[in-house]
């Protein structure tokens, strides 16, 4: 069939911050390759108000910080009985927007893929039944997706759950080990239904036409050979991996004009003397966690800049709004007065991107959020690694033993990273030769970064490859 002038690629994303903002930037990519793109997201429930209720003002202010990309609102689907688990609610929802999906794509003339997020799986069904190829866009590392690809081949091969090998070492081909106490909780508990269902998503990945990866091959060239090899999936063919990172956001100060209060703060600082401490739009950690945290920076005598978030009243729903913190109830008392010619707190948000890029940060307490890895790794900025949910303890772990970027928080697994750790921590990077080291190989993270999307870069050749495997994509639909 003749391919259309116009092709159409809809992306189809689930609600977040940490998935749109990805998803944002490869419809940024796919506009100036000259397709047209449009971002179809799902319109939660009524009955899940609590889990999705900061998701719509993110893509409000996505759409209009982005007025050349579409976005489709979804119809929400009805959902009476939504599961007591916010994770496995957010799936099915997911789930149950499949059929508005199908619809939607039916509706176009022509479409010349689906890109999928992985917490998308069941669209498959849509792709399918519209006649349209689907494609994954992994928003995380390759390393990870690696064990998640394996993952079913090795709970198929042994018994027992995870949650009970303590911090035994797992090897997943392309990765090093992996502490089984450092994989995502939801497949710690082999019988628990999250497990089940995680394990279904991955192993139906390899039906998908391709798998586009939010990262570059320098970066990560034991995983995406591993990947390409098809080590990672041994009973059936792997499809093909498009590594087309680092894609990141510009940050909200290009969008409004505006220029946060820290940006000329940090114009004040030494080179490189500034240590930065943010853990990502969803992180925050417990009231006494904050208070060793600002006697270890204080103690440790170095600069800083820290973000500082309210701790969510119920740990369990993280994902809430909540209010602005009280910085004299949250950090010890007399810590801002004593700290004032050191550091400065701000509270709930930071340009994040801005802050990395800025000459005077020397380092980057960071939750291990993907996107966060990315563009400390694009700024040259050495990461001092502080997981707390999701995959962001296996990231720690590629980031430590594999990409040789950062170094861990000791404690993040435990009750709290006490303030001798953090002083201790702080002082080894900004002191000491092993932040010397992690400088030197930051440097070259951040010239490979730039050279895999420069033209002819690594990057760029991948996605080029990805717009030419659409050409034999391209459909159009019978209407009737």
């Amino acid at each position: 069939m003749e391919a259309d002038p116009n092709p159409m690629v809809v992306l189809h994303a689930c609600l977040g911050v940490g998935h749109l903002i990805p998803m944002v930037e490869l419809a940024k990519l796919l506009l100036r390759r000259g397709l047209a793109v449009v971002i179809a997201v799902p319109t939660p429930p009524a009955s899940t108000a609590d889990f999705f209720s900061s998701s719509a003002p993110v893509v409000d202010r996505m759409a209009a910080a982005n007025p050349s990309i579409s976005f489709h609102h979804l119809p929400p689907p009805e959902y009476p009985d939504p599961d007591p688990d916010a994770f496995l609610q957010m799936l099915d929802t997911m789930r149950l927007t499949v059929p508005p999906l199908l619809a939607f794509l039916r509706s176009l003339p022509s479409v010349a893929a689906l890109v999928l997020d992985l917490f998308c799986v069941d669209a498959l069904y849509a792709a399918t039944a519209a006649g349209v190829p689907a494609y994954f866009y992994y928003t995380s590392s390759a390393g990870d997706l690696a064990a998640f690809l394996h993952l079913p081949h090795h709970f198929a091969t042994t018994e027992g759950s995870l949650k009970d090998m303590g911090k035994t070492p797992l090897r997943f081909p392309g990765v090093p080990p992996i502490p089984a106490s450092d994989m995502p909780h939801t497949v710690l508990d082999r019988a628990d239904r999250t497990c089940a269902t995680r394990l279904g998503h991955y192993g139906r990945i390899p039906e998908a036409r391709g798998i586009l990866i939010n990262s570059y091959e320098w970066l990560e060239a034991r995983s995406v050979r591993a990947l390409r090899e098809g080590a990672c999936i041994p009973d059936r063919p792997t499809p093909p991996v498009y590594c087309i990172g680092p894609l990141m956001a510009k940050g909200e100060e290009a969008a409004n004009g505006e220029r946060h209060a820290c940006l000329s703060w940090l114009d004040a600082q030494p080179e490189r003397s500034v240590v930065f401490l943010c853990f990502g739009s969803l992180g925050a950690v417990s009231v006494k966690q904050l208070k060793e945290i600002a006697r270890g920076l204080e103690n440790s005598g170095h600069r800083f800049l820290w973000v500082v978030r309210s701790p969510p009243q119920d740990p369990a729903k993280f994902f809430l709004p909540r209010p602005e913190p009280d910085l004299g109830m949250l950090l010890p008392e007399g810590f801002m007065e004593r700290t004032r010619d050191m550091g400065m707190v701000v509270t709930s948000w930071a340009p994040q991107v801005e802050v990395l890029r800025h000459a005077a940060t020397g380092a980057f307490v960071t939750h291990c959020g993907w996107n966060s890895v990315l563009e400390a790794a694009s700024a040259g900025v050495p990461m001092l690694c502080w997981p707390q949910y999701a995959e962001q303890r296996m990231n720690k772990v590629l980031l430590v033993d594999g990409m040789q970027l950062g170094v861990v928080m000791d404690g993040y697994d435990e009750e709290l990273v006490k303030t001798e750790e953090v002083e201790k921590k702080v002082r080894l990077v900004m002191e000491f030769e092993e932040g010397k080291k992690l400088r030197d190989r930051l440097t070259m993270a951040k010239e490979m970064a730039a050279e895999a999307l420069a033209d002819g870069g690594s990057s760029s050749l991948a996605f080029t490859e990805f717009l030419k495997d659409l050409n034999f994509g391209n459909t159009t639909k019978d209407q009737a």
